[in-house]
């Protein structure tokens, strides 16, 4: 019987992520959330349904039914798990939404320029996963 109520699956190697889920592991009293490191040697996306490139780009969750959540969603299910669902809560209503997934998108695709100006490095440079992946995509 699984216990947790929801995964969170993150980028270790980067400070933006490994921040958030430093606060959240201290707010997890009752250990409804998990996480896993996508950026780890062992991490398999493929378990999952989705390949590295998309999980390392925006952050990505799986409900104890399998189902696969990612960006605001993603965080507003870690935050319900921890018991701060209402802090997210506006983040989904139907008016809302739209302009907060926007949002995310926008910080998600610069969060490693974002990080170098606030001297945040990523360790071994896992988290330009996503520079890498547009770099591939262009002509």
């Amino acid at each position: 019987m699984i216990e947790w109520r929801f995964k969170l699956l993150y980028d270790g190697e980067c400070p933006f992520c490994r921040r958030e889920v430093r606060w959240l592991r201290r707010l997890n009293r009752r250990g409804q959330l998990v996480f896993e490191d996508a950026s780890s040697p062992d991490f398999d996306p493929s378990r999952y349904g989705v390949t590295r490139e998309e999980v390392m780009s925006v952050m990505h969750g799986v409900c104890p039914e399998g189902r696969i959540v990612c960006k605001v969603e993603a965080f507003r299910q870690a935050y319900r798990a921890v018991g701060l669902g209402w802090l997210l809560a506006p983040t989904g209503w139907p008016v809302l939404r739209w302009v907060f997934d926007g949002l995310y998108a926008l910080f998600a695709r610069n969060r490693v320029p974002l990080g170098r100006v606030f001297s945040r490095r990523c360790a071994t440079g896992a988290c330009d996963a996503t520079t890498q992946t547009r770099k591939q995509r262009s002509p």
